[in-house]
């Protein structure tokens, strides 16, 4: 890659972070300026850690909300490419006779999903996934609310390892640990990590994919009444 072609996909990316009103730059990770804040929430800080922000200098600042920006701009677009490579998986597994673990593992999406359940991942669920995933992305836009079921945890994931191979391929200047910050705001109190955790009934901290709230058959059941998953994918 030349240095052009990495300034048109940075510029693309900066564009696209005005697009991301979901989520706050603070809640991607940047820290906010004393002077940006409210009253009431600089109330919130103590006085050290409100001196301590107030002191980066605006070099500094600068890069990080740059960075910050440039990872919003990321989320968006993957959002987008996201939903495109599943309509892509989609119409390889309408052209399968049978799913086998195989044909998933050299799919786009359905490859970043628990492997265990391979052989389950049908063009039935292929749509239902989608229509999950489409719901996920577009809270990105309308203001984020939090997965309403493991299905929605699962679209998540896929979302910040689509993001993660665009990072990879233009070597963006991204926050450090961007994906552990994004994670803990838009994946807090997860089950779905245990869904690729091999269990180990030596070890009852692990826990068991077979419980009943984690079985493949509740991936779109919601969570609890006050969430909302698509009517498609509880069809």
């Amino acid at each position: 890659m030349n240095a052009d072609e990495e300034d048109d996909i940075t510029e693309e990316l900066l564009a696209d972070a005005e697009k991301l009103t979901g989520l706050s730059l603070e809640l991607l990770g940047l820290d906010p300026h004393p002077d940006d804040m409210t009253a009431e929430q600089r109330l919130l800080f103590d006085p050290e850690d409100l001196a301590e922000m107030a002191a980066v200098p605006a070099e500094e600042r600068q890069q990080a909300v740059s960075q910050t920006r440039l990872l919003a701009g990321l989320l968006w677009n993957s959002s987008g490419v996201l939903i495109d490579q599943l309509f892509r998986d989609l119409g390889t597994l309408n052209g399968l006779d049978a799913v086998t673990p195989s044909d998933i593992a050299s799919s786009s999406v359905l490859s970043s999903l628990p492997p265990r359940f391979a052989s389950s991942y049908d063009a039935k669920f292929t749509r239902k996934f989608l229509v999950v995933a489409s719901d996920v992305t577009a809270s990105l836009g309308r203001g984020w609310t939090a997965p309403g079921c493991l299905a929605a945890e699962l679209a998540v994931r896929c979302l910040l390892d689509q993001a993660e191979i665009t990072e990879d391929i233009y070597e963006l200047d991204l926050p450090e640990d961007w994906r552990t910050q994004v994670e803990e705001v838009l994946l807090e109190d997860a089950e779905s990590p245990a869904l690729y955790t091999e269990p180990d009934p030596d070890d009852p901290a692990i826990p068991d994919i077979d419980a009943d709230h984690l079985h493949f058959e509740q991936w779109f059941k919601p969570f609890t009444s006050d969430d909302v998953v698509p009517p498609y994918a509880r069809s």
